[in-house]
């Protein structure tokens, strides 16, 4: 995956090094304009990466957030200083990793729009693997930058209790349903076939539920660790610690949706 990347007029990606299971390649951080640039994502706090960002634009207005895990936005704050910049997103949960030295200088809220001479951005708000989590549609190229919502090749962990199934899984639609041309995702690289795609994550995470739903119906009373190994058996086993928050995330979408109840983290589906 190559470092610096113009994916269309006016739009650039650029590749931070912070490779990791978790990341992929690394977090891609977009710019969007060459006059007046914004940046969205500048990731961690790696001097080389915020360097590289800096000598591609000659002018930083504005640095953007999709939300505030730690490889999406630590760097905000120092660019934004280093550039006199406006500071752009939603504000930090108070949950466990979690970007608290984010604060914007400009909160942004769904529908709310970043105008240039030279491009329009507009914030959606796509809750679901974080509260706080906006996707940004760039109208001249019809392309949506998705930070987490949707990445390129794999999936994404919904942590409770910030992240939340139900929410992630409408969040979804709406993009779907916006009928963008590509998917800018936070990692891996450009998305061409969005609608595809995305109907396969929806897919994949009811026929989850749906293992989520029949092994507790053989094990009821059950926690979330006790149905990691029947559920997630498609999974290396050092991976089940992340699983596991996933699969909590169905189990409490089961008892949202009235399907299951829980007591002290044991959960019991309800008869149909």
């Amino acid at each position: 995956m190559k470092t610096v990347v113009q994916l269309s007029a006016g739009v650039r990606r650029v590749l931070a090094p912070n490779p990791s299971m978790m990341t992929g390649p690394g977090t891609n951080t977009y710019l969007f304009g060459e006059d007046a640039v914004a940046v969205v994502d500048p990731g961690p706090v790696i001097p080389e990466h915020m360097d590289r960002i800096r000598k591609l634009a000659s002018q930083i207005d504005w640095v953007l957030v999709t939300h505030t895990h730690p490889d999406h936005s630590p760097a905000a704050r120092a660019l934004a200083d280093a550039c006199g910049a406006e500071l752009l997103g939603m504000p930090p949960p108070p949950t466990a990793h979690q970007d608290q030295t984010f604060t914007p200088t400009r909160v942004l809220g769904d529908g709310d729009v970043l105008e240039t001479d030279e491009f329009r951005l507009v914030a959606i708000h796509t809750p679901g693997h974080a509260s706080n989590h906006l996707c940004y549609l760039h109208e001249a190229s019809n392309s949506i930058v998705t930070g987490d919502h949707v990445t390129d090749g794999s999936t994404v962990v919904i942590n409770p209790p910030d992240g939340n199934m139900r929410d992630y899984l409408s969040s979804l639609a709406r993009v779907r349903d916006l009928r963008p041309d590509a998917l800018l995702p936070g990692h891996g690289e450009r998305i061409t076939d969005p609608t595809a795609v995305i109907d396969w994550i929806i897919d994949h995470r009811l026929a989850r539920e749906a293992k989520v739903q029949a092994a507790l119906a053989t094990q009821p009373n059950a926690t979330a660790a006790d149905l990691v190994p029947v559920v997630y058996q498609d999974v290396p086993e050092h991976l089940y610690g992340w699983a596991e928050r996933s699969l909590l995330a169905h189990l409490i979408k089961l008892v949202e949706d009235g399907r299951a109840v829980v007591d002290d983290r044991h959960y019991t589906l309800l008869p149909e």
